[in-house]
């Protein structure tokens, strides 16, 4: 990939064969987590009829959604009040939809944009936004996985299992450093 740069309203890149098949692939297992979540969420009759969702009102046990839904109201890790948990928990069943709604609609644009075989990619100002978001997720979710530290050094040794996952992590750092520039232009 070149950096992305902008033409008037329209922010434009090129991706190749192999790393269109790693922005899809990367961001198509993030959208499949929440999409997951949100089946989970429980099915209530008086929001269907008033059209006001819910959803799970406990935090993911998975580190990964943990770090894409964090929660709404920080309790006090030490000594949580149960009215504290309560709050937390409510705010969750009530914003958590649409924030999932939010991410996997920007992770669709992603994968509706970006041919599957590698080639041009032309965005409008709010795709190119949409991109952003979805990458950040996806550079959160790998982050998280790889347990990225503010210290970790650029290269780990190569017998390091997460070394080559690491540069995936760079490069996506990378293309989204350049995405903000193009748009910012």
């Amino acid at each position: 990939m070149k950096k992305w740069t902008r033409s008037g309203d329209t922010v434009l890149g090129r991706f190749d064969r192999q790393e269109a098949a790693v922005v899809r692939g990367l961001v198509g297992q993030v959208q499949d987590m929440l999409l997951a979540r949100a089946e989970e969420a429980p099915r209530d009759e008086l929001a269907e009829l008033t059209g006001i969702r819910t959803g799970p009102s406990a935090p993911p046990d998975d580190p990964i959604l943990g770090r894409l839904l964090p929660d709404f109201h920080r309790l006090d890790p030490d000594t949580p009040d149960p009215g504290e948990v309560d709050s937390a928990n409510a705010l969750r069943s009530l914003h958590e939809p649409e924030l999932l709604d939010r991410k996997t609609g920007v992770a669709a644009v992603v994968l509706e944009t970006c041919p599957p075989d590698g080639g041009d990619v032309r965005l409008r100002l709010e795709q190119a936004e949409a991109w952003l978001s979805a990458l950040n997720d996806v550079r959160l979710a790998l982050g998280t996985a790889l347990d990225v530290q503010e210290d970790m050094p650029d290269e780990l040794p190569p017998d390091d299992p997460r070394s080559p996952h690491l540069g995936v992590y760079h490069w996506l750092t990378w293309v989204q450093e350049t995405l903000v520039e193009a748009v910012m232009a």
